[in-house]
Order: structure tokens, then sequence, then C-alpha cells
């Protein structure tokens, strides 16, 4: 819908995104890449843990999480930073857990979010459950799971859509599709013409769509949300990682440069910038200032994280729906020990 020229097909145009949304939107896609290049300085300084860059998949984490509702649920992987912040994550929050504390589980609560779970594909089957509680209860609400392109591959994205499709749940499948599966590329990940084709064995709708333009991934998106009291759909967004895959990777081992450089004349960011230019509603000027006072933001955020103190009891709660007694003995010999003194 959006090219890399910042040419719009307006037979198709979402008719309830107005241009100071989307003006919004471009605002936190400029906000997620710094917020990125921040977490990974201070990663690569000692001061945060292994770290999943987004850079490059701004349109797709911002575009699905604008189209959320307020009494939607996400469900992460470890990727998906772009999407905390639309739902309203504090910033200090997001800098204290990749610090490697676990606080920012009762920050994902308030933000209808799990928490970041990195097992492959492990977020399907969780947003099933989330979604089939749902439907029990009649919430009127839609859990929106993330996957990865390595994730489709996985017995838990399978066994979930089936049941997905029997059960007829409120869940969106989000396939965020970057080309590569840490080192594995998409063309040896899966023969299927596209990854959003493998909803239809399970009897469900699925889209593929450019998820470096973020109105059509907002449409897709919208509308899958909105058609989930009938069924699940499986959205593909077809992105690309800009960056590598953690800070524990070296993307220049298994990719060229001239494929880099392709995908970054498709930047998302540079499509939108474009576009709400020429209409007027978005300038240079205007952008400086905004970068400039994101910046301020960031730099506030780390300071307040980096002397964040943590309870370590944090460790031992909310791992299970109550506190079983073998957990509660192990809690009190590290109390009494003063394990974190």
């Amino acid at each position: 819908m959006l090219d890399e020229n910042g040419t719009v097909d307006m037979s198709q145009f979402p008719k309830d995104l107005t241009d100071a949304k989307l003006v919004e939107m471009l605002k936190y896609m400029l906000f997620a890449r710094a917020l990125d290049a921040k977490a990974l300085s201070l990663q690569r300084q000692g001061r945060a843990v292994t770290y999943a860059p987004l850079v490059g998949e701004e349109a797709t984490q911002v575009g699905t999480a604008s189209a959320m509702r307020e009494q939607d649920t996400f469900i992460p992987n470890f990727r998906q930073h772009a999407v905390f912040l639309v739902r309203g994550l504090p910033l200090e929050s997001f800098f204290i857990g990749w610090r490697g504390l676990v606080d920012t589980s009762e920050g994902a609560k308030k933000v209808k979010a799990t928490a970041v779970a990195v097992p492959v594909a492990s977020q399907v089957p969780h947003g099933l459950g989330i979604a089939f509680a749902m439907k029990y209860r009649s919430e009127g609400a839609a859990a929106i799971a993330y996957v990865g392109d390595g994730g489709t591959s996985e017995g838990d994205f399978y066994e979930a859509l089936n049941m997905a499709g029997v059960w007829k749940v409120p869940l969106v499948v989000i396939i965020e599709n970057n080309g590569w599966a840490i080192s594995v590329p998409r063309k040896n990940q899966s023969a299927a013409k596209t990854l959003a084709q493998k909803g239809i064995a399970a009897g469900i709708k699925c889209v593929q769509v450019d998820g470096n333009d973020v109105i059509a991934v907002y449409k897709a998106t919208s509308e899958a949300i909105a058609n989930s009291v009938s069924g699940p759909t499986v959205i593909e967004c077809v992105t690309y990682r800009m960056s590598m895959h953690t800070t524990a990777d070296d993307p220049s081992r298994y990719r060229s440069d001239d494929e880099v450089a392709a995908w970054q004349k498709k930047d998302p960011i540079a499509r939108v910038r474009v576009y709400l230019t020429n209409k007027g509603v978005w300038s240079e000027e205007g952008e400086k200032k905004y970068v400039e006072e994101q910046a301020k933001k960031i730099d506030e955020a780390v300071e307040i994280a980096e002397k964040y103190k943590s309870d370590p009891a944090l460790m031992f709660q909310n791992v299970y729906s109550f506190m079983p007694d073998t957990l509660k003995e192990e809690l009190d010999a590290a109390i009494a020990a003063n394990f974190w003194q």
C-alpha cells in the first residue's frame, strides 16, 4: 500500500487511519530505532544482557501494536521492543529488563502482555491458551502472538494453529519474517511459497503483507482483530533484519553486504517520512526536534534503570499460580543465608 517512494494506494487506505495517527506511528518507529541503538550500545559496554536488535522491523511492530485495542493481550518473543513501547511500557522498565532483572514481568502485565519469552515458537501455544480463555469468558478481546520465520518450522506453531482452527479462538498470529532464522535463510527454512499459507491446513484465514509498509501492516492487523470474534488469522509480515540476530551473532559470516544494502532501500521509516513530508504534516526540522526529545527521555530512563535495586525474592514469585512448598523452602533458605546481601 505504501511503496518505497512514499506513494500510497488510496483505494485500500484504512478509513480510520488519519494523518495524525500516521504521524504518531512514525514517531514511534523513530523512537523504537533510537531505543534499539541505545540498548545495543549498552550491551556492548557490558551494561545490558544479550540483546536482539529490531532495526528494519519497525513497521511490522508499530503497525501491529497500533492496531491493538486496550483489551487485547500480546505475547512477545525477544524482539518486540517497539510493541512494548507503543503499548506504554515505561522506558526505565524496558532498560531494567535488559539488565537481566525479572522486575519487568510486572510491567508487562500492566500493558496486557506476557513476559519476554526466548524459546522459539512458544508464543503461539501461549497465545492459543490465552485466546481460549478470552472466548470462554466472552471477553471480546484478542490475543496477538508473535513468532519469527524460523519459529514456523517448530511443532509448537503447527499444533497451536491446529487447535486454534478447531476451537475458532480470537487469536492473531504475527509471523515476523525477517529473512533469517539466525544463520538459516528463509529459502532453506521452508519449501512453502509463503509462510502465511501454513494456516490454510488448519482452516485459518491467512494473509501476507509487506512488513516494511506500516499502513498495510496496520490494516491487516486491524481487520484480523475485528474478525477475531469469528476465529483466528495468520499474518505474515515480510520484513528484514538489518542488524544481527542477537549481540551474540555475526551476520557478516552468513549474508552479503549487497543483500543488506538492497533491503536498506526499503527502509520502513524512510517511506513514511516521504509520504508525510509530501502531505505537509512532517518536516526535517520537526523530526530533528523530536529525535532530540527522544534521546533525552532515553538517557533519563537509562539513568533510572541503572540506579534501580531489584528485590531478588521476585525470582521465586510468579513462577507458578501459587508458591509450592519446595520453592518456599528455597526462598526461606536464601533469606536466612543472606544469599543476595
